[in-house]
Formats: C-alpha cells, structure tokens, sequence
C-alpha cells in the first residue's frame, strides 16, 4: 500500500468515526448497527441519516454485557470523540453479528472512500460549505442595505477608528459569529498568532497542486494570515474576515444555509490548518518522521485501560476535542469524571476474574492548548428536533488534571474509591437527617423538633371543660324554631359580605348580636391566622390533665426535642464534613502539578437552531477578561463570565472552553526582537510581506478619513456661508421693520430679541428666542417686561430710563429667581417659561446673566410709548457699550445653546410622550430615543440641565416593550403581510435600538432586553410553516447579538416651533398625566 493510500484510508476511518459519533450524540442511539445502517442509506449525509432514524422510530435493542467495546486499534486516529458515557469509540467486532457488521463497516468506508479519493473532499466538509456560502449572500446582501439598518457600517470613518492598541474586532458578514469567536481565540494564542503570521507555504506551491485540498487548504492559509495581520496592526476598529469566509465557500458548491456549529467549525478548522502545516513540515524534513506544530499544540494522549468480558486490554489513543456531556452534571470535575469512567470498571483493578466489561481513560500527553466541547444539545425524538440543554455547569479558572494522568493512576483509583465510600456514608446520612426534616406518615410532613414543640405547646395551654362546639350560643334566632341547626361554613366571598339585617323589631341588642353570631362564625386557622379571635382560647388545649401529667410530659418533651435537635445538628455537621472531605481530596501538592489555566470561553446564546456567539480572552498582560462579539471588543470580569456561561440562568451558556497548560509560559509570551530585546508590537511583529499589505490597508483608511475631514469641513463652510447670510438678511429685514414703525403708528410683529449693532454677527442672539407669533412668545414677554417698568415706575422715585431700566432689571430678576427657587413638581418645569430660570438653576455667571436681561428690555416690541421707548433705548445703548472683553461671548452663545438643546429636548420628550399616550409606538419611539439621548448628554453637565431620567427611561423601554409586542403578535398571525410588517418593525426599529439600552447596563433595561429576545426564543420550540421557520432563524441573530456598538440610526424627527405658553401648556399637561406611574413601576 502507498503512502497516499494509507492517508486516505485513514482519513477515510477517520470521517466514518465522526459521523457515527456526530449521529449517536444527536439522535441518542446506542446501536452500532442501526448507525451504520443509516449512514449507508443516506449515503454519509447526517442531516438524511438523523431523518431516516427518526421517521422510521426504531427501537434500540437493549444492550447486554457482550457488547461493551473494545478501544480501536487504529493508532493514527487523532480525532476521535472519547470520554462520553453516551459515546462508543470503537465498535465490537467479537459478537454474533460480526460478519454483517464487517460488511457494513467496509461498504461505509468504501463509499467514503471513493468520495474522497475523486473529489479530495468530505462529506462533512461540504456540509461546511453551505454555511460559508450562506454567509457570503448574507454579506452581499448586507452590503445593499441602507445606512439606517442594523448590519451597517458608520459613514464616520472615525467611529471606525481603533484607539491606540484596543484590540481589534471582526466584522460579523452575515450568521458567522461562530467564526468570530473561535478566531478571536486562537489569534490571542500568541504562539498560534506566531505560527500562522510566519507561516510560508511549501516550494513547490507554485507549481500546480497536486490535489483539491491544496486547492483550498493554501490559498485559505494565505487569507487567514492577511486576517491576522490586519488584526495586529490595523488602524480600524474592526476588520472584515470576508476573504476568508469567501475561500472556504469556494472550495464548495451548495446553497443551503445554517448558523455553523462552533465546535465543528473548530475541528474542520484545525484539520485545514494541519494539512496545510504538514506539507511544510514534510518539505522540510526531508528522510525525516516530520513534526506538525498543530499537532504538538492541539493534540494529546490518553491510555484506554479495558476489560471485555474478564480479558483486559490497554491502547494508546490521540484527541483534540474533548467532548463532556453536561446533562445530569454540576462541575466540570464530574463531566470529566464520568468521561474517564465507562462501564462497571471493579474488575480493571481486581485480580479476580471477572465477567464485567468497561474501560477506563488515562491522559499520557496533553496538549498545551485542551479544549473542551460541551455537548449542550440533544435530539428530542418525541419533538423531532434538537434541544438545547440549558443546564448550570460550573467550571473553574484554574484546572488540576492531575487526577486524569496515567503517572497517577493507582493515587487516583485510591482516592476515588475513597470518594465512592464517603459519598455512600453521605447519601446514608442524608437519608437519615431527612427522616428528622420531614416527619409523618401523611402527605404533609414536619421537621421533628416543630412536631414536638407544638406538642408542648398543646399541653401547656391551659385546659377546658367543654366541647369545642358546646360554649358556641344556640340560642334561637327570632322567627326560628328550637333545635335548628349551627348555620353552615361561610365561604370567603359571603365572610366579605355585610351580615343581612335583623328582621323583626321585638328583638333587643342580645338577639340581634346572637343572630349575627349565628350568621358569621369565627374559624380560627392555626399557624396562617395572626390575630385570634377573642372568643377562642389561644391554642385548642386538653380538656383534662392533672399537674403530675402535665410535668412528666412536658419534661418528656424537652428532653426529646433536645435529643433531635442534637441529632440534627450532628447529621448536619457530619454531612458537611464529608462535603468538605470530598472537596479537599485532590488538594494535596502532589496532585496539582499540571494546571491548566482557563484562556478562553466561546458562549452560545439562543436555542438549539439558531442563536449568537461570542467569545470571553483572558488577557494575561492587563490581567483581566475581554468579551469578543464580533465588532465589539470591550472589558469584562469573572463575574459577567460566570453569569452568561454556566448556564441555568437564561439561554447563554458556553459551549467551549479552551485551557491552556500554566507551565508552557511561550503559548501567551509576547516576542522580543533577537538583537535588541526590545518587545516586539504593532507591525513590528509581522514579517515582510504582511507588513506591506497592511501598511496599504492602513493607507486606503488615512485617505478615508482624510476625506471625510475635507467633506466635513466643506460642509462646516456652508453652513458658516449660509448663516452669515441669515444674518445679513434678517439684518436688512430688521432695518426695513425699524423704518416701517417709525412710518406707521401700528406696532408692527418683532421677534423678542433686538437686531445685532452694525450687522456684527458675532453678536446675533439665539435663534430660540425669535419667536414667529407676536401674538404669542413676543407678546407675553413683552407683556413681563412692561410689568416689570410698571412695577419699577410706582415704586422708583427716580424717573430717569436709566435709572427704570435698573428697577425693572432688578425686579424681573427677583420674580424670576423666585421661581428658580421655588420646589415644584415635574409638570411646572419654570425653567420653559424663561431663560433665566434655567440660567440661574445651573449657575450660569453673572455676565451671562447680565446681558440676558439687557437684551430682553432691548426689544423694540416696548417702543409703544415714551416711557418704554426710552428704556428700551438705555438697554440697547448699555449692550454697546459692552466691551468683549468683558462678556465672552463664545461662553455667552454656549449657554443660550444649551438652553436652546433644553427646549428642543422638551419638546422631543413632550412628542413622544403624547404619541405613546395615544398608543403610536412607532412614531413614538423615535422621539422618546432621542429625547433621552440629548436629556443624557444635558444631564452630564449639571443635574437641572435636562429632565427626569429615569422617567425618560422608562417610556423608552415601555415603547420599545410594546413595539416587541405588537411585532411578535403579527408574526403569530402567520399572514405574510403581518409578518413581514412585525419583522420590518423588529429589525427596523427594535433591533438597532436595543444596542443603547444594553450600553446603558441598568438592571431594568437588560431585563427588557431578556424579555423581548425570550419572547421570539419561545417560538423555537413551535410547530410553523417553513417559510416563518427560515425568517425567524435568519432574524433571531440579529436580535440575540450582545453587541453594545451604535449602529448608523434613524435621522431624529423635525420639529415644529412652539410659542412658550403652547409649550409649557403642553408639557405641563403630558407630564402631569404620565408621572403618575409610581417610581417602584419605573
């Protein structure tokens, strides 16, 4: 046989193993037979073959001893699946069927065989291929979509720019979260990163390949390398892998589509990678047995140690993957435990001859970099369709394996065998302490000691002489007859009830109050009523017992009640003693030579067909843990870890884990430069030829963003154009209104700020105050200005304008500071009745101040009379003669500015408000977001600078909680119209708004976020059409991604202008109607 030959052929076995592994797991048969007979029938296809096994609804025979297996003799098979008690690596070939069985096994792996040999390409591998090409749509797709939608990218090439060295993220190009987080963890394997980063394909490359998988393994490697590169020294933020993706889904043909499984996309991935290291390493080493770094790094030893029916075997097997089965486990110690552990194994280490069969697993080698699959799905037979297993399973941030080691085996077998006698020691003592906790022979039962005191309490009460029911008055009611019955147990809704009124007048105070004694009796319920009635004694109590009985009882039931409850406390003690026991057992030095420290956590979110992954990284250089969902890479902690990633606490929970071996410190060391020592980062640490490709990315972005500089600025001088000539014309406009008045006796409309002196623009007030009704804004100020000279003139000596205009200043200052002062409620927010208010609430200088008063008593709307007139010249004169220096007036228009952001603010908040109360959530929405966007950024700068927030807060998510609602209901409805209406509205709306509550972190709002991803969670488990079926998986990634980025938005909604009565009014009456929700509601 030629070399070639014994690599297909092993490769061959290989890929039959898997499957049959793959499809056990799945569909949870045992049957060898059966498996093969449906991989044969779906010709390898394991999607066909979980059919065939589920339509058909065989029965798997019951499996006898005979039948336990032996470990496989094929050494060279490093991917086999071990260590599930659900799992068989090796079929048994000594049985009565064993002929069928061999012919079965060798039209499989002929089948594959052929299959592989024409084409170079898996079976498995070309499932593979629908997901990428699936993902490569996806991103062609996406790249069609509008600025508005979720999955695009910022035109601000600056939100896209990595600040210093942040890590870099990977762009997610359609369903392929699964790549970004396994990707993300071995590119922070630095030896991995150098491996890859250095890797220069074979010589003969050049030359035509000799098959198909060098086709696809080469031209891969080269991408993965650019991928890597751009993540080292990229100036983006994130990157995008499409290249990547887009080789894989070359080397396929197919048009299905799927969210890819992490850990199979893992094993293929290091498969590829393997290939591609082994033709170097095979050019290198010429004569010689060559070394493959994927192998050193991935891949390691266990012994099996069997028996089958008293004969004892032992073979030596390689793994990559470990996979654990986490249903019925607490720790990940006992997945282990249990995977080590198959059979009855008493006879592997007894020296009698035993008929039990079982095996054992001892690791030889580990691998520096172990990685752990945790088998969270399984085949629901009954349903037809896979389940996601959300189980709680604890894991640890540093993991002894000691115990696990073939050098430890006796230690272990002493120590677990110690382990299997404690624990029965435990159960006894548990049986025990629960016969004390729940005592009786019932249905309900009691802890003993209670049962004891109550009985003392019984005794001790004190004793009466009539029946329960003989002290109750019987007299006869009027208008009754002698004998008649007590009145029947009154119900709950006739107790609420008034007693009917007496009928008859003959009948006195005692007949009446008998009567309704008669009608309501007191039903005393002991250990749930807390007053008594004070007709019944406080315990029912013995009729009859004498001192000498009462004292021996009572000494009888002290003494007893001590005794439990020293019982009790010593079964407690002793039961957590073994606990700890049990927990320090391993604990010893000797057995904590080999740590493995935890390196990486890929986390899976949703149900069992669809939902998101990201990835937890330990950072040994910051000494922290970094959370990687796709474009976002931000900080995180064990505790945030530990919430989404054991499981049991809602529908995330890991799916791999990935530790690394503590005593190898070169698997995360940075590199150092040989001559120099210096650390090696950045482009530094790439070799020549990425380092120019990335250099040219990086140059592509510089002119990005240079060229969204210039258009900015462009824009910026518009902008600047336009409104000086704003300026210019509301100038000449202000001109010609002055020579009309003078004209004309009718006042003529002027908006409450007087024209900028000598058309300097640097002096033009805020356009916010220019209000466009006389009727309205102009005049009710002008109405408090001439109220304040009014005021002034009556109680000023002095008639002098200057010396009004001070009065009223002072005056108008003093009303409005009452009202800054003043406490009020939400509703009566002064603050939109007047500049000042807001000024002075936020301590705004006296300048400020100053010259926002003097502008009010400038406005030519007081030139009515002299009087007025005069005044309003004063003030004009006085902000002439203001000196720049004096007023900054950077500062000056910064305040007005905020103050305009106030209102604008307001009226965002008053909108929404108002929508929401006439139930239009969809144009509600829009407002409530940015009305608490703009409130939030006014609230940094000082706590009266904006509203109420978590008001604002609150309606944001109410909105967004019924928008969810109204979605989710039209999907139900199955009519495509509603359907495609209730996604449009999910991805449109709810989808790229959930990011600002997530960033927010609040506890309300993430459970909202729960709340509305459970609710489509929850239509997983449904029956539906396929049509709704393939909507919801391609949407349901969308709304589980955890990603905190703001995506490009909605551009806010235009607002109409608003005089300060209409607003305040407004407002006033919204606020009024929904701050009544109490807080504990918000």
């Amino acid at each position: 046989m030629t070399v070639e030959q014994n690599v297909l052929q092993q490769h061959s076995q290989k890929h039959q193993q898997t499957l049959l592994n793959q499809l056990r797991e799945i569909t949870g048969t045992t049957d060898v037979q059966l498996l093969q007979q449906a991989l044969q029938v779906s010709n390898g296809d394991l999607a066909e073959a979980v059919a065939f096994l589920t339509e058909k609804n065989a029965k798997v025979p019951q499996q006898d001893e005979a039948t336990y297996y032996q470990t496989s003799q094929v050494a060279s098979d490093r991917y086999i699946s071990v260590g599930s008690q659900a799992d068989t690596n090796v079929i048994d070939l000594t049985g009565d069927d064993k002929d069928d069985l061999q012919r079965a096994i060798a039209l499989s792996l002929e089948e594959s065989s052929r299959a592989f040999r024409e084409t170079g390409i898996t079976d498995e591998e070309q499932a593979i291929s629908r997901v990428l090409e699936a993902s490569i749509a996806e991103n062609k797709a996406s790249l069609k979509r509008t600025h508005t939608e979720v999955w695009s990218d910022s035109p601000n090439p600056h939100d896209r720019k990595r600040i210093d060295n942040c890590p870099v993220g990977l762009k997610n190009v359609g369903n392929t979260c699964w790549f970004s987080a396994v990707i993300q963890s071995l590119f922070n394997l630095l030896e991995f990163q150098r491996l890859v980063l250095h890797y220069s394909p074979p010589a003969r490359v050049h030359d035509l390949p000799r098959n198909q998988k060098e086709h696809r393994n080469l031209p891969f490697m080269q991408e993965l390398r650019h991928l890597f590169s751009l993540m080292v020294g990229s100036k983006r933020k994130y990157v995008d892998p499409s290249r990547a993706v887009e080789i894989l889904k070359d080397a396929f043909k197919s048009s299905e589509s799927q969210q890819q499984d992490v850990s199979e996309f893992t094993h293929k991935l290091l498969d590829w990678l393997e290939d591609a290291f082994q033709m170097k390493a095979e050019e290198d080493r010429e004569g010689e047995k060559p070394k493959n770094p994927m192998v050193e790094l991935f891949y390691g030893r266990f012994l099996a140690v069997g028996v089958l029916e008293g004969k004892k075997f032992e073979n030596t097997e390689m793994f990559g993957q470990y996979p654990l089965q986490v249903n019925g486990f607490k720790d990940l110690h006992e997945c282990l435990e249990a995977a080590m552990i198959e059979g009855e194994i008493e006879s592997l280490h007894s020296a009698e001859n035993s008929a039990r069969s079982g095996q054992e697993h001892w690791f030889t080698e580990l691998p520096p970099v172990l990685t752990f699959e945790l088998s969270r799905f399984e085949f629901n037979q009954a349903l037809g369709r896979p389940e996601k297993i959300h189980n709680k399973l604890e894991f640890p941030s540093m993991l002894y394996l000691d115990r696990y080691m073939d050098r430890n085996r006796e230690i272990t077998r002493i120590k677990r065998e110690e382990i299997r006698r404690l624990k029965e020691h435990l159960t006894l003592l548990q049986q025990r302490l629960e016969r004390y906790l729940s005592y009786g022979s019932g249905p309900k039962r009691f802890p003993l000691a209670d049962v004891l005191q109550y009985a003392m309490e019984f005794a001790s009460s004190k004793p009466v002489c009539t029946s329960p029911v003989e002290d109750i008055d019987t007299s006869v009611p009027p208008g009754g007859t002698a004998g008649q019955q007590l009145p029947p147990p009154r119900t709950a809704e006739q107790e609420s009830l008034p007693p009917p009124e007496s009928s008859g007048s003959a009948s006195g105070p005692t007949t009446a109050s008998t009567a309704a004694q008669q009608q309501r009796v007191p039903i005393h319920k002991p250990f749930t009523q807390s007053r008594l009635p004070p007709d019944l004694p406080m315990h029912p109590a013995p009729r009859h017992i004498s001192e000498e009985e009462l004292r021996v009882l009572e000494g009888c039931l002290h003494r007893w009640r001590s005794e439990v409850e020293n019982d009790t406390r010593d079964l407690q003690g002793s039961i957590n003693r073994i606990h700890r026991t049990i927990e320090l057992m391993y604990s010893d030095k000797s057995m904590m030579q080999v740590p493995y420290r935890l390196h990486a956590v890929l986390v899976h979110e949703g149900q069992a067909n669809a939902g998101h992954y990201w990835a937890y990284i330990y950072d040994p250089h910051q000494r922290c843990w970094m959370k990687y969902n796709d474009i976002s890479v931000t900080k995180s902690s064990w505790e945030e870890l530990v919430r989404d990633s054991f499981g049991g606490y809602r529908n995330a929970s890991a799916y791999c884990l990935m530790y690394i071996n503590d005593k190898k410190p070169f698997l995360i060391e940075e590199e150092f430069d040989k001559e120099t020592g210096q650390l090696l980062s950045g482009l530094d640490k790439l070799p020549p030829d990425l380092k120019h490709y990335v250099k040219e990315d990086n140059e592509l972005f510089d002119k990005e963003v240079q060229e969204w500089n210039t258009l900015q600025a462009r824009k910026a001088q518009q902008e600047k154009l336009a409104l000086v000539a704003a300026a210019a014309t509301a100038a000449a406009a202000a001109s010609a209104a002055t020579s009309n008045s003078t004209t004309s006796p009718s006042p003529q409309p002027m908006c409450t700020e007087s024209s900028p002196p000598d058309n300097t623009v640097a002096q033009q007030e805020p356009e916010y105050m220019e209000q466009p009704s006389p009727t309205d804004d102009s005049k009710h100020l002008q109405e408090d200005t001439e109220r304040a000279i009014s005021r002034a003139a009556a109680e000023q000596e002095e008639r002098s304008p200057e010396a009004l205009l001070n009065a009223a200043i002072k005056l108008e200052y003093a009303r409005l500071l009452r009202f800054a002062q003043e406490d009020t409620s939400l509703e009566n927010d002064y603050r939109l009745q007047h500049v000042i208010v807001y000024f002075i609430q936020n301590q705004a200088p006296k300048k400020i101040l100053e010259r926002t008063l003097l502008t009010q008593f400038a406005d030519r709307n007081l030139a009515f009379d002299e009087r007025c007139k005069s005044i309003m010249n004063v003030a004009r004169a006085k902000l002439d003669l203001i000196k720049p220096e004096e007023v900054n007036m950077d500062e000056y228009e910064m305040w007005h500015q905020d103050y305009s952001n106030f209102r604008e603010t307001s009226v965002f908040m008053m909108t929404g408000l108002e929508l929401f109360q006439k139930r239009n959530y969809v144009e509600a929405l829009m407002y409530l977001i940015y009305s608490y966007q703009y409130n939030k950024e006014l609230l940094s700068k000082g706590l009266y600078r904006g509203h109420d927030e978590e008001l604002l807060s609150y309606y944001r998510r109410e909105c967004l909680l019924k928008l969810n609602e109204q979605a989710a209901t039209m999907f139900e409805s199955g009519e495509e119209p509603e359907v495609t209406t209730g996604l449009g509205i999910m991805n449109e709306l709810v989808v790229s708004c959930i990011p600002l509550l997530l960033v927010d972190d609040t506890e309300r709002d993430l459970l909202a976020v729960e709340d509305m991803r459970n609710r489509w969670c929850s239509y997983l488990g449904q029956e539906m059409e396929s049509n709704l079926q393939e909507k919801l998986t391609d949407f349901l990634p969308k709304l589980l991604d955890c990603s905190t980025e703001i995506k490009s938005f909605h551009d806010p909604p235009k607002l109409p202008s608003y005089s300060t009565l209409e607003l305040c009014e407004r407002f006033s009456r919204i606020v009024a109607a929904v701050s009544r929700i109490p807080s504990e509601g918000r």
